[in-house]
């Protein structure tokens, strides 16, 4: 059974077709990619799952329950964790301080929302790290800080915005490996990525954009291989 189901969603903005009738599914503990040029429209499919934007069509489910619609407070209380494309963090804060921000969504005791906030900042291993300033931070570890900030909310499913973007093959590593363990943990994780030497050995499925609509979905495999991928990617031959 599917934990995440995106049926035939649509996004405008006036004139302008974000999105035009995605459809893809996401299940208990899966990663799926989600991949495409720029201006595919991936960002704004985000924030309609993450409740940023209401779909203009189309319903988004999670665990059976309508979500379309409902804002983003909403959604996370529903299951549903998102990072940025830029680490959105609190610099002034500390790390711990920033992570326990999302902890107290669900457990309102301060020193057992700490005790929390400790545990995911050890997941992505920036423990060490939890009085620094997060403004003091590298981006590498700003973007962990705002990983481990989502998974305090507790979520079902994980939105990560180009988590990879602009890090060096030893850093690239670091955040694939704490995607695995996302998983492990039985978090799906729903990941629009430009990295493709990260995302695509690790996901289960990928689903690929263009323009607003979804060209292909399969195996990373199959979908290396579409034609219409490739002509996406690289233009018509």
């Amino acid at each position: 059974m599917s934990l995440l189901q995106v049926n035939q969603v649509s996004k405008r903005f006036g004139g302008l077709t974000a999105n035009e009738n995605v459809s893809f599914s996401v299940g208990t503990g899966q990663i799926v990619g989600l991949i495409g040029p720029n201006g595919a429209g991936k960002t704004t499919l985000f924030n309609c799952v993450a409740g940023f934007f209401a779909p203009s069509a189309g319903t988004i489910t999670l665990g059976g329950r309508s979500i379309a619609g409902l804002p983003p407070e909403a959604c996370a209380r529903a299951g549903v964790g998102r990072t940025f494309q830029i680490a959105r963090t609190f610099g002034s804060m500390t790390a711990c301080e920033n992570v326990m921000t999302a902890a107290m969504l669900s457990q309102r005791h301060v020193g057992r929302a700490r005790e929390r906030a400790m545990d995911w900042l050890a997941f992505v291993n920036l423990d060490r790290f939890a009085d620094k300033p997060a403004a003091s931070m590298t981006i590498s570890e700003q973007r962990r800080l705002a990983v481990a900030r989502a998974l305090a909310i507790q979520p079902k499913i994980l939105l990560m915005d180009e988590v990879m973007a602009g890090l060096n093959p030893s850093e690239v590593r670091e955040a694939v490996d704490v995607v695995l363990r996302i998983r492990e943990y039985g978090i799906a994780c729903l990941i629009v990525e430009h990295v493709l030497e990260g995302i695509m050995p690790i996901a289960d499925k990928i689903v690929v954009l263009d323009r607003g609509s979804k060209i292909a979905e399969g195996t990373p495999a199959e979908v290396s291989n579409d034609p219409h991928v490739i002509a996406a990617y690289l233009g018509d031959a």
